[in-house]
């Protein structure tokens, strides 16, 4: 698929095989909710896209998001040292985003955030395609981290959803992939390759609801001899098709619907996330967390992302089970209103 947005003017809609070429939001009919056609200025602030990265080992911790709100450009990183405790944080708020850039070839092209002498990069290659996290902060800190698809073999989700009367979200997520490159902070100097480290990524941009609310869950690791990932959300792109599933060794396994029980309170706390088929039966222990609020009115955010160690079971249909033991991730709690 060369374009998201057909001839017509309406999305393709779906799980596809590979990532569109081009999520050309600009060509999308976009209507009121009563069928009003609307205009240039309607869809630049109604569009919004963002994409994280996050890296995972028993000795490093990491994430970086960049986010174009129209109304603003988002971004923030961390760094998070399990032996000490120990965290380093950013954050970074460009009215009108200014001094950001967004591609919206989700296998090519950079989005990047420049304030100052701190620069967050996001490179995605077609060749290989291949994801690149680049970080530079007028602390010193530096992370050059970097992951490929095709080495070995791995397919993404890619799934396009309805939201609302008059919305769509493509979201592109991965998981469980092997992570290489250079963090130099802080914390300490760390080779990700030697450390063991995952990586995952999330692509996401559309006509997302004005106001929503989600919960999301990611881990990857080593289970076993296998390679595992994971990806489960509740609140969002769930119209008709849902991006819920894990991976074994880079194959896509689907997922029905999950629920997440949780003390909103106090996010630190366990949570126990299980699917309906009951394919998911997970424990989840937060070891700290990335916290940001928001309210300006037209645009408000609660967002907690945690990070912590899950333990439970996946369990395959026709194949043995999959034991999860203190495999390190993520979880999110999330409102927001753009």
């Amino acid at each position: 698929m060369d374009r998201l947005i057909q001839a017509n003017g309406q999305p393709h809609y779906g799980i596809f095989a590979a990532a569109p070429g081009l999520v050309n939001y600009r060509d999308f009919d976009f209507r009121s909710p009563m069928g009003r056609r609307l205009g240039v200025l309607a869809k630049w602030r109604r569009f919004h896209q963002f994409q994280y990265f996050g890296l995972i080992s028993d000795e490093l911790i990491g994430g970086c998001a960049l986010a174009n709100l129209s109304l603003a450009g988002i971004g923030f990183v961390y760094l998070f040292h399990p032996a000490s405790g120990r965290m380093i944080e950013r954050r970074f708020k460009l009215p009108l985003g200014f001094g950001s850039s967004f591609s919206q070839t989700p296998n090519e092209g950079v989005c990047q955030l420049r304030s100052g002498r701190n620069l967050l990069r996001l490179e995605n290659q077609a060749a290989g395609r291949q994801k690149r996290l680049w970080v530079e902060l007028d602390d010193g800190t530096r992370i050059d981290a970097c992951f490929s698809e095709t080495h070995p073999a791995f397919q993404p989700m890619c799934i396009n959803t309805q939201t609302g009367v008059n919305g769509w979200v493509y979201a592109q997520k991965v998981a469980g992939v092997r992570c290489t490159g250079q963090v130099r902070s802080a914390l300490g100097d760390f080779d990700l390759a030697q450390i063991g480290a995952f990586a995952h990524h999330d692509w996401s941009a559309g006509y997302m609801r004005p106001e929503t609310h989600w919960n999301w869950a990611c881990l990857s690791g080593q289970a076993g001899e296998q390679r595992v990932g994971l990806n489960l959300s509740c609140g969002v792109n769930e119209t008709s098709f849902s991006e819920n599933c894990y991976w074994l060794d880079g194959e896509l396994i689907k997922v029905d619907g999950v629920h997440f029980a949780f003390d909103r309170d106090q996010p630190l706390q366990p949570w126990l996330i299980n699917s309906y088929d009951g394919q998911v039966e997970l424990r989840f222990e937060g070891r700290g967390l990335h916290r940001e609020q928001t309210n300006l009115g037209v645009l408000a955010s609660n967002f907690k992302q945690i990070f912590g160690q899950f333990t439970g079971v996946l369990r395959p249909t026709g194949r043995p089970a999959v034991r999860i033991d203190n495999l390190w991730g993520f979880v999110e709690d999330q409102y927001v209103k753009w």
